[in-house]
């Protein structure tokens, strides 16, 4: 453990590692990062999976056993991904249990085709909850319109959820309402609050890239002056609206109940522009309670040369705020930006789902045992 990702610990930011695959599981390298590195959860998504599957053949022994059985690419792709999240789960047990729950958590995400349904994403949730079959999961649903309904029905079944591509203060606004009333749900049903959590995955390194290609298109100085601001001053912003509802008389009497805060948690931080410090996503967003979920390299640079030094996030809302009014002045619309970018967050996760179908099927093809 290096004194820098120590440091992070300390300052009460969780780290969880932005990636999973049966290799990883298997070699002993996620035992060795939680051991040496103090990854103390895991966050997967449609992406990741795709790339694990498609590389290697960690996964060529099941894959052989499914086609065996001729089961739907479908339930193929539900069999695989449930099976790393499950072993994952078991390794990362002893920090669930030492964090009483907060901690030691694994995330998979609903089939991203099923964004604008509100029932099947229910459904969906409860699917891979059963399957999975472990307390230390999260079951990931996007922050979609149609996902804000289905967060507080599978909070209020009592299933911890971790929200997933949020990228507006509004609609992290309205992420942190539905966890409440999905937490007003379960109540009303008898269920235990303690054993709920929720994070708030806010994603920041996609915010820069989409407004600093509109900086560029402008040009001036002013505007270049600007680059590289507006994530961080966006998710600084976010910690205020968290650090507000988590203060309220609402959120209160949940808290007597015994409810958890949903804590706020950075995702996409790893760097885009070569032009910015590897490591600017996560010293410059350290605060207490939330969690930093990295890319490998992300983590491997934290490592190697981030430099903590104590919480980033307080006292640093009126900059921030000055930072996106000087954007919205130059004429660049941050309604538009960030409703660009849910819609290609979403869009992005369909298609690596549907390379998985394909790379899945194809991979099926190719195991299933010749006729007679």
């Amino acid at each position: 453990m290096t004194d820098a990702l120590k440091r992070l610990s300390e300052e009460g930011v969780a780290i969880w590692l932005d990636d999973l695959s049966r290799k990883r599981i298997t070699s002993g390298n996620l035992a060795e990062l939680i051991d040496q590195q103090h990854v103390v959860g895991v966050t997967t998504n449609p992406t990741i999976f795709q790339k694990a599957i498609s590389q290697g053949d960690g996964y060529d022994q099941q894959l052989s056993d499914l086609a065996a059985r001729k089961v739907t690419v479908e339930e193929a792709i539900r069999m695989i991904t449930t099976a790393d999240v499950r072993d994952a789960a078991d390794i990362l047990r002893p920090v669930f249990d030492a964090t009483n729950g907060q901690d030691g958590r694994v995330s998979i995400e609903v089939d991203p085709r099923l964004a604008h349904n509100t029932k099947a994403t229910v459904a969906e949730a409860k699917q891979l909850a059963w399957l999975v079959d472990r307390p230390n999961t999260l079951i990931k649903i996007p922050a979609t319109q149609a996902g804000l309904p289905a967060i507080a029905e599978t909070i209020g079944l009592g299933i911890s959820v971790n929200v997933t591509l949020i990228f507006s203060l509004e609609r992290y606004r309205a992420v942190m309402d539905a966890y409440l009333t999905g937490l007003e749900k379960a109540k009303e049903r008898g269920l235990d609050l303690s054993k709920i959590h929720s994070v708030a995955s806010f994603f920041v390194s996609r915010v820069d890239t989409e407004i600093d290609k509109r900086l560029d298109g402008i040009g001036t100085d002013e505007a270049k002056g600007l680059r590289g601001k507006a994530a961080v001053a966006n998710a600084r912003l976010a910690y205020q609206a968290y650090e507000e509802v988590f203060s309220s008389d609402r959120w209160q009497a949940l808290e007597n109940a015994g409810a958890n805060k949903q804590r706020p948690l950075w995702a996409s931080t790893g760097v885009k522009d070569p032009a910015y410090p590897d490591t600017l996503y996560v010293t410059e967003l350290v605060a207490p309670n939330t969690v930093n979920t990295m890319p490998e390299a992300t983590l491997e640079a934290t490592d190697d040369h981030g430099e903590i030094t104590g919480d980033t996030i307080a006292g640093t809302y009126e900059q921030a705020r000055a930072d996106l009014d000087a954007l919205e002045r130059l004429g660049i619309s941050y309604d538009d930006v960030v409703q660009v970018l849910e819609d290609e967050g979403v869009e992005k996760f369909e298609a690596s789902w549907n390379d998985l179908l394909k790379s899945t099927q194809a991979e099926l093809e190719r195991l299933a045992p010749s006729e007679g």
